[in-house]
């Protein structure tokens, strides 16, 4: 337990900083803004020269107390772990800064870099308030990506910051929100998506019993029947990880090399030991 909570915080930590880096030293020197929480702070920093790092902790502190009513504790633990460590890293001196006239340049890296942020701390059970606490709900009530629902409330902010940072500057943090949105859903599909197996076959006890044993989860046994030969056959269904699921249907192919599978990507997993939604 504890290891998974230092995992978890270790990953939180690196993903706070490609978000200051993406904030810092991408965005802020083109003048692009963002969205959500993080649109604002830049918002306040090109009108009043706040610094982004007090805007951050202060308003996404208003906003974890939305947390605290829809997300589970131990989410709203990490989130808090997020929004400091952002803070922090937000807060640290800049080394250097990158200016170009391709301004379209630090809005696409800097959208992969957000996404990729966003996806480690989603994916360590952690927010980074804001928009994502918002998300995270809607993704939990509606079903709705992380990133769409993400870019969604983004928008909200980004597109009326057009009166402080300009028209051109208002496009260019769209393309990015759009970037991150789908860097984000990419992320989440390709790390954190389940795979399913639905396992026809004379031989269902000796593949269940087998799953079982070898990767010590759970395995459902359904009831099925034959169209054409009505016989009864139970059917076996299993929800694993893209990491064990090649080792998975090599199992089941050695145990009987004539069994039906039906392999399919999990989107969204709720239950126990399964409770990513992405």
């Amino acid at each position: 337990m504890l290891k998974h909570i230092l995992r978890n915080a270790l990953f939180i930590v690196l993903g706070a900083i490609f978000y200051a880096v993406a904030i810092n030293y991408l965005l802020i020197p083109s003048r692009i803004g963002e969205g959500g929480v993080t649109g604002l702070t830049t918002i306040g920093y090109y009108a009043l020269n706040i610094p982004p790092a007090l805007t951050n902790l202060v308003l996404n502190g208003i906003i974890m107390l939305i947390g605290f009513r829809f997300l589970d504790k131990a989410t709203v633990f990490y989130s808090l772990w997020a929004v400091a460590c952002i803070s922090l890293f937000l807060h640290l001196p800049v080394l250097f800064t990158y200016h170009t006239s391709q301004t379209i340049i630090p809005a696409i890296f800097g959208g992969v870099l957000m996404g990729i942020a966003m996806g480690v701390i989603l994916r360590a059970n952690g927010t980074i308030a804001g928009s994502t606490i918002l998300a995270k709900i809607v993704n939990k009530y509606l079903g709705i990506k992380n990133g769409t629902a993400t870019l969604m409330f983004d928008l909200c902010v980004a597109i009326p910051s057009g009166f402080i940072i300009g028209f051109q500057n208002m496009l260019l943090t769209v393309l990015e929100l759009y970037v991150s949105a789908v860097v984000l859903n990419m992320y989440l599909d390709r790390f954190g998506a389940k795979r399913s197996l639905m396992i026809i076959s004379s031989k269902h006890e000796a593949i269940a019993s087998a799953l079982t044993e070898q990767f010590g989860q759970g395995v459902t046994m359904l009831k099925a029947t034959g169209f054409h030969s009505g016989t009864n056959q139970d059917v076996v269904y299993f929800i694993c990880t893209s990491k064990i699921w090649p080792q998975a249907l090599s199992l089941v192919s050695s145990l009987d090399a004539n069994a039906l599978i039906v392999a399919d990507q999990v989107r969204s997993v709720r239950g126990v030991h399964l409770t990513k939604l992405l």
